[in-house]
């Protein structure tokens, strides 16, 4: 999917001599979720001049986001669906490979959207067997995107809201959802329709199967212990930045989130670098994560006018419990869960 955006300074392509391309565009954003498109939309229909998104995703895995991706390319935009940001060769200049070839993007400003992923069940240290059948929330929507079968009997770990996505997009699928196993309280009983037993206070002790999964062994608060038959095992939650880019350009982490540390303008440590969107509240809901790539625009245009200079230190916002997650965007406080 692509979208021919507005001229802007600079913009052409050349070569290297050395196979690979280089090409110059205003503004480079990095990832096409909600943060990404929607602060893509803003840049382009405001005249912020040629505005690229880059998503390592082919166009077939964007289904879920396919309204705000059309909404950026009708504003102006450029969507490259399979481009991956292998590395920096500048501080504004990225190295980049798709079935095309590999090209090398200089930009005047670039938005770093990468987003988050959940933690795999590896990282969780979770004893058993291993079996198939054990997904991510997010390895089950892009399953269920792409048509594929999750499976017949499903548990899902988590809390809200990760584990009500993981929820509904199974029973959109016509997976029974055998329960919801979660450490934490559940705030909204009602917000899980239908008989769904929902075991509080409890955690996955063994993942049971050769082959394929065909059950989890529970464990109570109070040491009880009960097996749950099904076939798939979804873990929800925990959410890891995709900080890998960000720390290869050089770009400072928060200590909480091991996200990028951001001042109230979504700018980074790097001149002229942003950081929007699951990358730096990992877990956020994509209504939060799309306000702040919206509301990113205003700092991204003073800065290529020149309006608004870099700050010599960048001072991060962040908070310790029970304030962490929470930040100012658009003027408003917001919470992890926006």
């Amino acid at each position: 999917m692509t979208g021919t955006g507005a001229t802007g300074t600079g913009a052409g392509t050349t070569g290297t001599g050395t196979g690979t391309a280089e090409r110059t565009v205003d503004v480079l954003v990095v990832g096409a979720g909600p943060a990404g498109l929607a602060a893509a939309a803003r840049l382009a229909a405001r005249g912020a001049g040629t505005v690229e998104v880059l998503e390592r995703e082919p166009e077939r895995d964007l289904a879920g986001v396919r309204r705000r991706a059309d909404a950026a390319v009708r504003a102006g935009a450029v969507l490259r669906a399979g481009a991956t940001a292998t590395g920096w060769s500048g501080p504004l200049t990225l190295d980049t490979t798709s079935p095309s070839g590999r090209e090398r993007v200089t930009a005047r400003a670039v938005v770093l959207a990468t987003g988050a992923r959940e933690r795999p069940r590896a990282a969780r240290l979770v004893p058993g067997t291993r079996p198939a059948g054990v997904l991510t929330g997010g390895q089950v929507r892009r399953a269920v995107d792409r048509g594929q079968p999750v499976g017949t009997r499903a548990v899902v770990v988590g809390a809200e809201p990760d584990a009500l996505r993981a929820v509904r997009t199974l029973r959109g699928a016509g997976v029974r959802v055998v329960a919801v196993v979660t450490r934490e309280p559940w705030r909204r009983p009602g917000a899980v329709t239908g008989r769904l037993p929902v075991l509080r206070g409890t955690e996955i002790a063994e993942i049971l199967g050769r082959g394929r999964l065909s059950g989890v062994g529970v464990r109570h608060r109070d040491g009880r212990g009960t097996t749950l038959a099904c076939d798939t095992l979804v873990l929800t939650g925990d959410w890891v930045p995709e900080h890998e880019l960000a720390r290869a350009g050089g770009v400072a982490l928060a200590g909480g989130t091991r996200g990028p540390a951001v001042d109230g303008a979504s700018r980074t440590t790097v001149p002229g670098v942003f950081a929007v969107g699951g990358l730096v509240h990992p877990g956020g809901p994509a209504g939060g994560a799309a306000a702040e790539g919206r509301a990113v625009a205003g700092p991204v245009l003073a800065f290529l006018s020149g309006a608004e200079p870099w700050p010599g230190a960048v001072v991060p916002v962040e908070g310790g419990a029970p304030l962490r997650g929470w930040r100012r965007v658009a003027g408003r406080w917001r919470g992890p869960w926006w």
